[in-house]
């Protein structure tokens, strides 16, 4: 008897655990649910390469989704094209106790285009499973297989993708062939290990127990504190091109390649080409027209067809049809250039990117192209697909950047102009005129500069109730009421914005008893929304440098003369430096205000003077005067 009950129980205990199933979050170590949404049970990515041309990608994962933050982590996209195919693909949901409760089939796999808004040929699609499944928390695993018939890159390997993430396992596993060269980068703890089987060379790296990261305002990118490895090719095939991108001059040498000969225009272009520049007396002048040019003939479609991606269309084709993408357009430019007798050159650049790094050439680094057009004792930068930039800004997703020039000697790294502070500049007058009841007339002329300018030019082309809709969210002026309002840019060819705004308000001052108390800064103040941090992990900077200048001239109300006025301030640190001071001028009081910040990456531990400095700004924008009486 004491055996069959053994037995019986042991059973029972047995199907207990089969119930549970691997995936039941009981089983997760606490430390990995802390600061998390998701959770990679088990993640292994096997990357096999068979050929400069030819590859196979076998990929399966289990992800656990914690709450309601986590839910995008469960729906599955991937990606192909003519030179890619995906196959084999599962997907398995299971409940918080790890139990099966359904299971997909390939037909359950949706495919549509993964073509973006504003692109004419493109033959990428996307194969994807999205789960409707509002029970949390549960888990999905999924797998599927890819073949390429065509390489540019190889995978990443990244599987912390964004914060919450924690990594229970995760593998990637490297092969090639043993003839074959490739380079990877890795984070630092990251441990590699290779083995030769058969006639491959095979890499694995890997990661377990990785707890999530809570979100980190200003955050420079996880890659700092989570694992990663980053694999190129030496040698690659794709759409009977092949190339050798060992180094950046390799690279550039098979870009001029693909560019090579596409710079020629028919003789009715040469000559309305020739006719446009005739009396232009420099290089300068004859760019300035021909950029106009280019800007008011062509537009910006995207093209990403096979090598079409990577290779420009012929000048005389852009020509004829008046469109192109940042490739084709650039290129057009080039030969426009060429007709005029100026040489330029393409660039290859990362826009909203970090700059190429300069010892790993790959192609995933890069998204965009630019000119540039090297004068004898200037070099002018072109941003060729906006029809509205002025010739030479770039704009800030561009600037000081680490890029590409495209040479017929091969690829040169060339650094991109930098936007200093004084030139990302916002500078703004304000006259404030109180009436005996203390209503304001109030006058604001503003400039917007380089970076700053980049950032309100959506507002000249703007419908006039956008306008006012965005300046009443903006503006931190009480009941206020819009008179008129403006925006204009005086010269096409300078990055500067001019807005001008007349609007009333009636409760500037607040009263106490018989006296008046106005905030000085009306409309710029410092917003303190951050929160020092004990054991920050990443990295941290400021989107970039500005400087901002206003200065306001208040007009007291009849009757009332300054009782108090806050002493001059000056806060400063190597984040930035602000001041602030009032001057009393008859019945005026003259408010000027300068904050300059300074943008580069600063190390976590430096993130709480960061917000003890921005605390300080804080309390400085909040200072008030007081008016009494006359008696």
């Amino acid at each position: 008897m004491k055996r069959h009950l053994f037995f019986i129980t042991a059973l029972l205990g047995m199907a207990k655990v089969h119930a549970q199933g691997n995936y039941d979050i009981s089983r997760i170590p606490a430390e990995l649910t802390k600061d998390a949404s998701v959770v990679i049970r088990d993640e292994e990515q096997i990357y096999e390469v068979k050929s400069p041309s030819s590859a196979t990608l076998t990929y399966k994962t289990a992800v656990t989704i914690l709450n309601q933050n986590g839910e995008k982590a469960s729906n599955m996209y991937e990606f192909y094209d003519n030179f890619s195919s995906i196959s084999n693909l599962k997907a398995c949901l299971y409940n918080d106790k790890g139990i099966k409760i359904k299971e997909y089939k390939s037909a359950d796999f949706k495919d549509k285009s993964a073509v973006p808004e504003g692109t004419l040929y493109q033959d990428d699609r996307v194969k994807f499973l999205e789960f409707l499944h509002t029970g949390y928390p549960y888990t999905i695993e999924y797998s599927y297989v890819v073949d390429y018939r065509g390489i540019r890159s190889y995978p990443t390997w990244y599987p912390a993708r964004s914060w919450g993430y924690a990594i229970e396992k995760s593998d990637f596993i490297f092969r090639i062939p043993e003839g074959m060269t490739f380079k990877y980068l890795k984070h630092k703890n990251v441990k590699t290990d290779s083995l030769k089987v058969k006639d491959k060379m095979e890499y694995k790296w890997g990661c377990r127990n990785v707890p999530a990261l809570e979100f980190e305002p200003m955050s420079t990118g996880l890659k700092n504190v989570m694992p990663w490895v980053n694999v190129a090719p030496n040698q690659f095939e794709y759409d009977n091109s092949k190339a050798n991108i060992e180094d950046w001059t390799n690279f550039g040498n098979w870009m001029y390649g693909l560019s090579n000969g596409l710079q020629v225009l028919p003789e009715t272009a040469k000559t309305k080409i020739l006719a446009l520049v005739k009396d232009a007396k420099t290089d300068q002048e004859k760019i300035g027209i021909l950029y106009n040019y280019l800007q008011s003939n062509t537009r910006y479609v995207g093209v990403q067809l096979g090598i079409g991606g990577y290779k420009p269309i012929a000048a005389e084709k852009v020509y004829a049809v008046n469109y192109s993408d940042c490739k084709g357009l650039s290129n057009f430019m080039k030969a426009l250039l060429e007709v005029a007798g100026i040489k330029s050159n393409l660039v290859v650049i990362g826009n909203d990117m970090p700059s190429l790094n300069k010892s790993f050439a790959s192609m995933g680094q890069a998204n965009h192209m630019i000119l540039c057009v090297p004068l004898e004792k200037d070099t002018i930068w072109l941003e060729c697909t906006s029809q509205r930039t002025p010739i030479g800004f770039i704009g800030n997703g561009n600037s000081n950047r680490t890029v590409l020039l495209v040479t017929e000697k091969g690829g040169k790294l060339v650094q991109t102009p930098t936007y200093e502070p004084a030139s990302n500049y916002q500078k703004r007058n304000t006259k404030v005129n109180f009436d005996e009841e203390g209503s304001a007339d109030i006058s604001i002329e503003t400039r917007y500069g380089n970076a700053q300018y980049e950032d309100n030019m959506a507002m000249l082309f703007a419908d006039p109730s956008l306008q006012r809709k965005r300046i009443m969210n903006t503006l931190s002026i009480p009941n206020m009421q819009i008179n008129t309002l403006s925006y204009t840019q005086p010269d096409k060819k300078s990055p500067v914005l001019n807005e001008k705004i007349n609007l009333k308000s009636t409760q500037l001052l607040a009263n106490g008893g018989d006296k008046l108390f106005v905030t000085l800064n009306l409309l710029n103040r410092q917003e303190s929304s951050l929160t020092a941090l004990e054991n920050r992990k990443t990295s941290f900077n400021i989107a970039y440098g500005y400087c901002d200048e206003d200065e306001i001239i208040y007009t007291l109300p009849k009757g009332y003369k300054v009782e108090f006025m806050p002493k001059d301030i000056l806060i400063e640190s190597e984040f930035g430096k602000y001041t602030a001071k009032v001057t009393l001028k008859d019945n005026t009081v003259v408010y000027t205000r300068t904050k300059t910040m300074i943008s580069r990456e600063y190390p976590p531990e430096k993130y709480n003077d960061y917000v003890a400095f921005s605390k300080k700004m804080f309390q400085a924008d909040k200072q008030k005067g007081i008016l009494a009486k006359v008696e």
